[in-house]
């Protein structure tokens, strides 16, 4: 880690994501872990055109449990962003940052979430309580959000 990073965890960040950051940030080590965990409590349910048809959207691939994403991208002048998950509740780590991505990115412009720094999933300071696998994971599924969203924004 940076000592940029380390000193402004929130630096770049839009204010919900940056809200989310402070929360772990603010927390203990091995409190963060709880914290994600309330955010894989709070994944909302997949709407009625994805539910039981996983086909429509993508799995990501660097999580060790099937995860799938789809974001769809408003047709209005900020093209807000609206992101879609799957994660099973056997998985709270992944759904929990699942949830974190739900809530940090959903309705943001486009814009914002492309310029989402790469490391946010290392802001939240988890590199203690979860496996490096599972951070593989957390980045490739904003990696997932990000291809989605540009290739949404050039169609």
């Amino acid at each position: 880690m940076s000592d940029d990073l380390s000193s402004e965890p929130t630096a770049g960040l839009p204010p919900a994501m940056a809200g989310i950051v402070e929360d772990f940030q603010a927390l203990p080590e091995r409190e963060r872990l709880q914290l994600l965990l309330e955010f894989s409590q709070g994944l909302r349910p997949l709407p009625a055109q994805y539910e039981g048809h996983l086909e429509k959207m993508e799995r990501v691939d660097e999580c060790q449990s099937p995860v799938f994403i789809s974001v769809e991208v408003g047709e209005e002048q900020e093209h807000p962003v609206h992101l879609h998950v799957s994660a099973p509740a056997e998985a709270p780590t992944t759904r929990g940052f699942a949830g974190v991505l739900q809530e940090g990115l959903d309705g943001l412009p486009a814009r914002d979430v492309l310029e989402l720094p790469a490391d946010v999933c290392f802001r939240l300071g988890l590199e203690q309580a979860v496996s490096p696998l599972r951070m593989r994971g957390m980045t490739g599924m904003l990696a997932r959000v990000k291809r989605q969203v540009r290739v949404a924004v050039a169609a």
